[in-house]
């Protein structure tokens, strides 16, 4: 069979399952205002066939380097109204029209070779047994799901909903007020580590969705350029996660790939320490240490345009930290990350000490692995004055 009939037919059979998974599914709902109870009233993610499915119209993504929280792994989608996109920005979170639905399930592979319980999850960055099929959603024979939170867009701007789901996996539920589930990391070795997986009450979005600090207002964290500028496998093949939105109708304004802002991927061996330890800060501690969020009281700029130099740390003292300097001095101390409250803080697991505050109960061996590295490379000495 010549090479572009065989081409032709895979890509017909591709879109064909996509749409096979969509049979069945009422279109996306869009509630204006309320909360209401199940995940599956809105309809842009459901739980069929052993399949979480994505609905018509709803675009997944990912991120070049995502936030930490306790090695779960996540599936974000995005889904607009018909004849409405997003409009680009270089360095902000693109400005997403009203009727906007963004979500992300909080998910883990099961522990190889262990059966369905109710606490054992894998700690693993492996992603290949997660999907069902290029961009049609995840397999549930292979994964646990924990939780999906919803960022809609309606008339007055943004708002959380968080949603659990259950023992069943076949449904997720309103949690406004939270959870908390006791689980168990096991990892390819044998090794297990307890913690106890938070989801944050819906009050607590606030607190890192909330890039100004004075209004409060909330918005996404991730949909920025320099995240989202990546290849994506998509069910009809993989394509630049920007080019994509824009061919789909969903984004307006964007230059090619090449002329966007790119964040390194933090574990790309190929890309420069220096580029994977800022693309890390970035996403993890950037949206809250800016000059207009929740952090800005403490002088510690973290996000990607910040300069190497006391904003993002470097022999500066403490302004707020309280009792989380660990009796440290300066926030980063060049060629010393255990002298330095930044690898502090990211490795405390204890309330009032560990950073970010929320979002996790257990400490990132590797990212911290790199920040130390990036700092145990910094050149310079921080004076002590007496």
């Amino acid at each position: 069979m010549p090479m572009k009939m065989w081409m032709r037919g895979l890509l017909l059979f591709a879109l064909l399952s996509l749409a096979a998974c969509h049979r069945g599914m009422q279109p996306v709902a869009f509630h204006d205002d309320g909360y209401p109870p199940k995940l599956s009233d809105w309809h842009v993610v459901e739980a069929r066939d052993g399949v979480l499915q994505l609905n018509e119209g709803v675009v997944p993504y990912d991120l070049n380097t995502p936030l930490f929280t306790d090695y779960a792994h996540k599936l974000r989608t995005i889904w607009m109204p018909k004849g409405v996109s997003a409009k680009y920005s270089p360095t902000d979170t693109f400005d997403f029209p009203e009727g906007t639905i963004i979500s992300k399930t909080f998910f883990y592979p099961l522990p190889k070779g262990a059966a369905r319980n109710a606490s054992d999850v894998a700690r693993t960055y492996d992603t290949s047994r997660d999907v069902a099929a290029p961009g049609q959603g995840l397999d549930l024979a292979h994964v646990h799901l924990i939780e999906t939170r919803l960022l809609v867009r309606r008339k007055d701007g943004w708002v959380a909903i968080p949603y659990v789901w259950n023992v069943e996996q076949t449904e997720a539920t309103l949690a406004r007020t939270g959870d908390v589930q006791a689980l168990t990391l096991v990892s390819d070795n044998g090794e297990r580590e307890n913690f106890n997986y938070v989801v944050p009450d819906q009050s607590q979005c606030t607190s890192c969705h909330a890039r100004d600090w004075t209004t409060r207002a909330i918005q996404p964290i991730g949909p920025k350029a320099r995240h989202l500028n990546r290849d994506y496998r998509y069910a009809e093949g993989d394509e630049n996660e920007l080019a994509h939105l824009m061919r789909v109708g969903y984004l307006t304004g964007a230059p090619a790939p090449t002329d966007a802002p790119r964040n390194a991927n933090w574990m790309d061996s190929h890309a420069s320490l220096d580029a994977r330890a800022r693309a890390y800060l970035d996403i993890n501690c950037g949206h809250c240490h800016n000059p207009k969020g929740a952090a800005n009281t403490t002088g510690l700029t973290l996000d990607i345009t910040t300069p190497k130099d006391r904003h993002i740390g470097i022999c500066k003292p403490p302004t707020a930290a309280g009792q989380g300097t660990g009796d440290h001095l300066f926030d980063i101390v060049p060629g010393h990350p255990d002298d330095s409250i930044l690898t502090y803080r990211l490795s405390a697991t204890e309330p009032g000490t560990m950073m970010p505050e929320i979002g996790r109960s257990t400490m990132h061996r590797e990212g911290v692995a790199l920040i130390k590295a990036w700092i145990a490379a910094q050149r310079g000495e921080c004076l002590v004055m007496h």
